[in-house]
């Protein structure tokens, strides 16, 4: 495969990643803003990605800033947040069609830079505060939101198995925010908590396509002027080690299918030599249709709904998902366990691991064809505390054995049991 070029440069406080390719037809810009997770802060981080979509000094609805969008030949512009390990992240993406194939057209990178700019650190404020009356609109949409995540069983479940599993950790802290926190946002404490944010937060930028670099590079360095942040955030989340014995929670609600939900501490994450094994472990066990869990709790006992595994790339925490009868809790567990077994125990072949092996890269290969799933890749290195390319990890996915998938299956620990069902005991 062709080598990913990330050429990554400071200027103004900002981290500039230029990554040249003639494989699109459009140009990726997106913005990146990092910070530790904080309960205090996270229900502001979540809130402000829907504020900044309103409007800015220039225009100052959500009107005008699309009819700016349509002028630049019908550039997107989206923003969001999300929880990234230990951290949570804003992020802003605008993809803008390529000069090149416009007739007498110069500007448009410059000016979608600008936008981007405007966006982030010129929204439409007044007296140091947001508007009232959109505030007061986007914390509904957000405290809705949260609401719905409790109707949403499988997304409750696995809530409810981290704050439990990762108790007194960040981890622990909701990326979707806490309805308690909504009253006390004012116009004027987001406004405060926004201008903490472009000044303390790590900033990486990334721009993707067909372009003149030395052009861009000076077009971002004349019109992203950021102070260098005062407060710089680790490059890694780090996973703890499992304390004491297994914990089992079972609650109940009134449901007609049950969840359990199991966490596991695996002690690897992205910038670790064994990642590479915990892909092709992961779904081994648990992450495609032929998998252990697929085949003996859903297929061969008839256990399950649904069931598989994932993990988390950043703390190496791995969790089993599963919708069960409440009958069937004790014997679905038991069958859980055992799959982990037979993966320590090397139950398992060489082809199966060379399918896998082939599937994961496949997967990795696909997300690079796109513009944005490539971003998302390049800063997961980044995040991730990596020094080598991808084209890297893509080697050593091709290198793991079997021995290495027993060895990295012997550290995986269970940590924590939820269970959420409608009965008070189960068979």
């Amino acid at each position: 495969m062709k080598v990913i070029i990330d050429k990554k440069i400071e200027i103004n406080g900002v981290n500039l990643h230029i990554i040249p390719s003639k494989k699109y037809k459009t140009i990726s810009i997106v913005a990146k803003f990092k910070a530790p997770l904080n309960r205090q802060t996270i229900t502001k981080r979540v809130l402000l990605p829907h504020i900044l979509r309103q409007g800015t000094k220039n225009y100052p609805t959500r009107a005008d800033l699309q009819h700016k969008l349509d002028d630049l030949y019908g550039a997107s512009l989206s923003l969001d947040s999300s929880k990234i390990g230990d951290y949570h992240v804003m992020s802003v993406r605008m993809e803008i069609a390529n000069q090149k194939y416009i007739q007498d057209e110069s500007s448009i990178i410059e000016n979608a830079i600008t936008l981007l700019n405007e966006v982030v650190f010129n929204p439409n404020t007044k007296d140091h505060a947001f508007s009232a009356p959109v505030v007061d609109r986007e914390k509904k949409v957000l405290q809705q939101q949260i609401r719905s995540i409790i109707d949403d069983k499988d997304s409750f479940a696995q809530m409810r198995l981290v704050d439990e599993m990762c108790a007194g950790e960040p981890y622990q802290i909701h990326e979707q925010g806490y309805e308690e926190d909504l009253a006390d946002i004012t116009p004027e404490s987001l406004y405060d908590y926004h201008q903490s944010l472009i000044q303390d937060d790590e900033m990486d930028l990334y721009i993707l396509g067909d372009f003149d670099e030395q052009r861009l590079t000076r077009i971002v360095e004349q019109i992203l002027v950021r102070k260098q942040p005062e407060i710089q955030s680790s490059a890694t989340s780090e996973t703890s080690e499992k304390q004491g014995e297994l914990k089992e929670i079972i609650e109940v609600q009134d449901l007609q299918q049950s969840k359990l939900h199991v966490g596991y501490r695996t002690g690897v994450t992205y910038k670790d030599r064994h990642f590479a094994s915990l892909l092709i472990f992961d779904s081994l066990f648990g992450g495609y249709p032929g998998s252990k869990l697929f085949i003996n709790v859903r297929e061969k006992h008839s256990l399950a709904y649904y069931v598989g595994s994932g993990f988390d790339t950043y703390t190496g925490l791995l969790f089993v998902t599963s919708g069960i009868a409440a009958k069937d809790y004790k014997k679905t567990r038991s069958i859980i366990d055992d799959q982990l077994k037979a993966m320590q125990d090397g139950d398992f072949t060489d082809l199966e691991v060379e399918e896998i092996k082939n599937l994961t890269s496949s997967q990795f290969l696909e997300a690079m064809d796109f513009a944005q799933g490539l971003i998302e890749l390049l800063y997961q290195n980044q995040v991730g505390g990596r020094t080598i390319g991808l084209e890297k990890l893509l080697e050593e996915i091709q290198q793991v054995t079997k021995e290495d998938v027993v060895e990295m299956a012997n550290k995986v620990v269970a940590d924590t049991v939820y269970f959420l069902t409608s009965k008070e005991k189960s068979e």
